[in-house]
């Protein structure tokens, strides 16, 4: 096997299922999953690095704050990131360990609190975007609609808060991803997209928003050098008509067609657009491959058995 490492990226939305309520029960489970064939692929002599997204699960941290903001103070929107990124790493580092010790694979994982550069002028701060939390009913979409809140209808599913996805920079903690790799320790970095800072006159600073964690991904993989990512979703791969009676699934994608169709409309901003675009950028870099799958089809996916490739 190849020992040159790969990225893989795990949705935020495959640790919390629709419908489910997100007990932390249910999304051990999901992780644990989610682990289990990243775990054999590490035992097998692959290098992994991991990130993750944070969607459903920063979405009910902030509904947390909301609930409790007249008995303790609310937390600004990026230390709800980091909170996720602390959370959902610890939860993947102690499911992979468990999964790895289950079939005598003795490896260190570590996860790195991660830091993101953004543009404080990003356009995107105007215009939100990023759907995060639950998905909610008309009526409640309502009533936070009525609060101030952002809201999108997501086809088949529900109702979603937006909130600001600008472009991510430059990874601060990325010598320190390096040594881990260099290490031979598994690093699981940039969670939820990474926590979003500005920088003036030298000094780094939180600011509220959510990076996509997948244009992320990409930045990471470009900064590491990689030849390959992969991206797991709750979603087969990629469809063109997603949201028609003739959707067409997409065995294999090039640059080129990936363009045109995200150009035309294809691929939705709170959905596969960011992924697609994380593609080109990371193709277009230098990097070899990109697939997208399901979790569960991950082994399959790489033997080119499932999924979508994306190639240059």
């Amino acid at each position: 096997m190849d020992n040159t490492p790969i990225l893989i990226a795990l949705g935020g939305n495959a640790l919390i299922l629709s419908g489910e309520k997100g007990y932390i029960e249910e999304q051990f489970i999901h992780t644990a999953a989610c682990m289990k064939p990243i775990a054999k692929l590490i035992s097998q002599g692959l290098k992994v690095i991991l990130t993750h997204g944070n969607g459903p699960i920063v979405g009910n941290i902030l509904l947390r704050n909301e609930c409790a903001k007249n008995y303790i103070p609310p937390m600004p929107l990026y230390i709800c990131v980091a909170d996720s990124q602390g959370g959902i790493g610890a939860m993947t580092a102690e499911s992979l360990n468990n999964e790895l010790k289950k079939i005598g694979t003795n490896k260190t994982v570590s996860t790195v609190i991660t830091h993101i550069l953004v543009d404080k002028d990003d356009p995107a701060f105007q215009n939100p975007t990023k759907p995060i939390g639950p998905y909610y009913s008309a009526g409640d979409a309502g009533l936070y609609i009525k609060q101030g809140w952002n809201m999108k209808k997501i086809p088949e599913r529900g109702w979603r808060r937006l909130v600001p996805s600008p472009k991510p920079k430059k990874i601060v903690e990325l010598e320190a991803i390096k040594t881990l790799i260099e290490r031979d320790i598994i690093p699981i970095a940039s969670g939820g997209g990474g926590i979003p800072v500005i920088e003036e006159d030298g000094v780094i600073k939180g600011i509220d928003a959510v990076i996509d964690k997948d244009l992320s991904a990409s930045l990471l993989a470009r900064e590491l050098s990689l030849k390959k990512f992969i991206i797991l979703t709750d979603v087969d791969g990629v469809y063109l008509n997603w949201e028609s009676d003739d959707r067409k699934k997409l065995e294999i994608l090039t640059v080129k067609d990936a363009e045109k169709y995200l150009a035309g409309g294809h691929f939705p901003a709170g959905s596969m657009g960011p992924k697609i675009e994380a593609a080109i950028e990371f193709l277009k870099s230098g990097g070899q491959e990109v697939i997208i799958s399901k979790p569960e089809d991950l082994i399959a996916a790489i033997a080119g058995k499932r999924g979508t490739k994306i190639v240059p």
